[in-house]
């Protein structure tokens, strides 16, 4: 049965209180944010003892982690920048362990130098490519060396943003300490998003085996061209993204992907997956929890 989860960052308290509000609300797994109010986690300050600390409280809550958050800009075109983001995420990477999963997860990052949400022409370049591959092979090298599998996020303004380039990394890096976080509404924009279902089998038929981990939002044809839309909640800007020029990006149940197909495809090949759901407020949680679930009920 699949494994209805929800990202601890929609919840801005202390890590006891995020974890109590979180199985009040009947969720039985968890995708890490590495982050609360009550515990200094930035990069040099991240230990064992706290690691311990947040995976034993979220296991006292019958919580367990499915997957980290380790979403960051891989390939930010300023070396000091991009320094520091690798280093956190490496970071986070050798604690995995400690923390609760095997499986740490980013998106690939765009080349723009003001918003990690935007297209810029040189990620669709070879140059481009070839720079995210490299980033991309040395951390994988490094979850190797802790036993960990970093899952890349596909994304359409990133570099790796579409079917085909997601095969192109891994054909490049083979190796099993790279797999795949399946959002299919990360692979929607202008020119196929009135192709549902056609653009769902496709990715399904070609990326199936790679999946480790599955997230639940929505998408749908925005009515303009609005920009980047953030949503204003107190949480990091992965988690207030509510989309990008004229697509859209909302909660489950509120847009036009086709769940029944969705679900249908990730059940056939993984019936147990964490589904973690995604780009919403805690208010609107029950309701996103309770889509999720009528819709899984009916397609089991």
């Amino acid at each position: 049965m699949i494994q209805t989860g929800i990202f601890t960052g929609y919840f801005p308290y202390s890590l006891a209180e995020t974890a109590r509000r979180i199985r009040d609300l009947k969720f039985n797994n968890i995708q890490l944010d590495v982050g609360f109010k009550d515990i200094d986690l930035s990069t040099d300050k991240i230990t064992k003892e706290k690691c311990k600390l947040i995976r034993e409280t979220f296991q006292r809550y019958d919580l367990p982690v499915s997957c980290i958050s380790g979403y960051t800009n891989l390939v930010h075109p300023d070396p000091v920048k991009r320094k520091k983001n690798l280093d956190h995420l490496k970071q986070i990477i050798r604690f995995a362990h400690e923390l609760g999963s095997p499986y740490v997860v980013s998106e690939t990052g765009t080349f723009d130098r003001d918003s990690d949400w935007v297209h810029h022409p040189k990620n669709k370049t070879e140059e481009g490519y070839q720079d995210c591959r490299t980033v991309i092979a040395d951390i994988v090298a490094h979850a190797r060396d802790h036993g960990v599998t970093f899952l890349v996020e596909t994304y359409v303004n990133n570099v790796i943003g579409s079917v085909e380039e997601t095969l192109q990394l891994f054909a490049d890096i083979n190796d099993s300490h790279l797999a795949l976080l399946m959002d299919p509404t990360n692979y929607f924009e202008d020119h196929n998003i009135d192709k549902m279902d056609f653009t769902l089998n496709h990715i399904f038929d070609n990326l199936s085996d790679k999946v480790r981990i599955a997230h639940a939002k929505d998408v749908k044809r925005s009515s303009e061209n609005h920009g980047v839309q953030m949503a204003d909640i107190d949480a990091s800007e992965a988690h207030a993204l509510r989309g990008v020029g004229v697509i859209d990006l909302p909660a489950p149940g509120l847009g036009s992907l086709n769940y029944d197909l969705y679900l249908q495809r990730l059940i056939q090949r993984h019936p147990d997956i964490p589904l973690i759901i995604e780009h919403l407020d805690e208010a609107d949680v029950p309701r996103a929890k309770a889509f999720i679930d009528g819709k899984l009920l009916a397609n089991r």
